[in-house]
């Protein structure tokens, strides 16, 4: 992490300095290259210390005051690490999120499978007449065909819904 130190009406000793350096270190550990300005000055009594970092494209920023420029600086560095979590937190919800619609979309494109069997039903299959089955598809409206057993041939048949909606067809197996 590149680190700038500017004292403002203070001088920057050593122990300051490696305070500053060794409290940023926490904030390091989040990002593989930072840049950190600190600047450090006083005003009347109060202690302001004021850090700025900026990595991979985010920005951010703490300034806090206190009697005591050691608990200014870890107030900020506290701040800044919050900052952080909650903006990684948010960025991790969204990957997540966006990973979540890829998936759909995935599973859209299994549906265009083609020439596979994607869907089995079962349903009982009664002896009946060509008519009965008719009769018994008219019920239900939203089926287009039903199995039965003709009770004529003794062999399984199906009727079916033709195209003009209104007439119905039947199959019936070779001899």
């Amino acid at each position: 992490m590149k680190i700038k130190i500017t004292g403002k009406e203070l001088k920057i000793t050593e122990a300051i300095n490696d305070y500053v350096e060794r409290k940023l270190d926490r904030i390091d550990k989040y990002f593989e290259d930072a840049e950190a300005e600190v600047t450090l000055r006083t005003e009347k009594t109060e202690q302001i210390a004021e850090i700025y970092v900026s990595a991979n494209g985010e920005k951010y920023r703490a300034v806090t005051e206190d009697k005591d420029m050691y608990a200014s600086i870890d107030k900020d560095i506290d701040i800044l690490e919050g900052q952080i979590r909650k903006s990684k937190t948010k960025k991790e919800k969204m990957m997540r999120e966006g990973s979540l619609k890829t998936m759909e979309v995935n599973e859209e494109k299994h549906t265009d499978v083609e020439n596979e069997i994607i869907k089995t039903s079962y349903y009982d299959i009664k002896p009946m007449l060509p008519e009965d089955a008719v009769l018994k598809l008219q019920e239900k409206p939203t089926h287009n065909f039903l199995a039965f057993i003709n009770v004529e041939t003794g062999k399984v048949n199906v009727v079916h819904k033709l195209k003009d909606g209104k007439n119905y067809g039947l199959v019936e197996p070779e001899e």
